[in-house]
């Protein structure tokens, strides 16, 4: 098991065209980690931002009576990919990881794998 900087570091390491990355509270919208970004990116704003996103689509799977559970949220950019995984597993319902790509240099298919293989290893 890997801590919160630890599995955030290795995402913007080891997955090919990380931007930045985040652990994010979606109750409160609150980044309880993040590493990366910059000026063109704030990871702040973003994990606020994202909370919305991720809000808005438990809600219309509600309203809808779906009974499934997200795996991930894709939004594509016209030059960047933000993908944001939403954790499963005891103590880490509520929380996200968000991971913006860059598009030219990224390998989405790969990028979801290795998001997934960080979640599996984090501990909150």
């Amino acid at each position: 098991m890997v801590n919160v900087e630890t599995a955030l570091k290795e995402a913007t390491t080891t997955i090919e065209g990380a931007i930045g990355a985040a652990l994010v509270d979606y109750s409160s919208g609150m980044a309880l980690g993040t590493v990366g970004g910059g000026k063109e990116l704030d990871l702040t704003v973003a994990a606020a931002g994202n909370t919305d996103v991720v809000r808005a689509k438990v809600r219309t799977m509600e309203m809808l009576g779906l009974k499934d559970e997200i795996e991930d949220i894709l939004i594509t950019l016209g030059g960047q990919y933000h993908l944001i995984r939403l954790m499963k597993g005891r103590n880490s319902t509520g929380f996200f990881l968000y991971l913006a790509l860059d598009k030219q240099r990224a390998n989405l298919a790969m990028a979801r794998h290795q998001l997934k293989k960080i979640e599996a290893e984090l501990e909150i």
